[in-house]
């Protein structure tokens, strides 16, 4: 499939890289098709809505930068996206670039969790105030939590 995508203009991907999120997510409910594609630099990913070209946001796995981190989504929560084992679950956390210069960070409270099975895919608020939105994504690197 072809995305006319924010940053990279047009690009080819795969439909098994097409992530529909059938409640949207936070703050963008009316968006629910997204393309995953791998960003220009390692660890991260683009999550680039198909429904507005200038709608896009940057991923990464939680678990490389924080070596604790742990979910606990109720099951209830997880049949939305039909989510039967742990191994049919992909997480992603949302990192902001702030244009001020300031620290990069990931919301690693309200992750994004994804069937791997059926590419559906729902954002979550962890109960555990220990992740906040705002996790020095570089810091956390440097002290080794990894």
């Amino acid at each position: 499939m072809e995305v006319q995508t924010k940053t990279r203009g047009t690009v080819t991907v795969d439909d098994a890289h097409i992530i529909t999120f059938p409640n949207g997510l936070f703050g963008f409910e009316e968006y629910h098709r997204y393309a995953l594609i791998e960003a220009e630099y390692e660890p991260f990913f683009w999550l680039q809505s198909l429904d507005e070209q200038q709608l896009a946001f940057i991923l990464v796995d939680p678990f490389l930068i924080a070596k604790d981190y742990e979910l606990d989504v109720d099951d209830k929560t997880l049949s939305e996206i039909e989510i039967d084992t742990p191994a049919d679950v992909i997480v992603f956390a949302i990192v902001t670039v702030p244009a001020s210069g300031g620290p990069v960070t990931a919301n690693l409270q309200g992750p994004l969790v994804i069937n791997r099975k059926n590419n559906q895919a729902l954002q979550v608020i962890l109960a555990n105030t220990h992740w906040t939105t705002k996790h020095n994504i570089l810091k956390a690197l440097k002290e080794g939590k990894k």
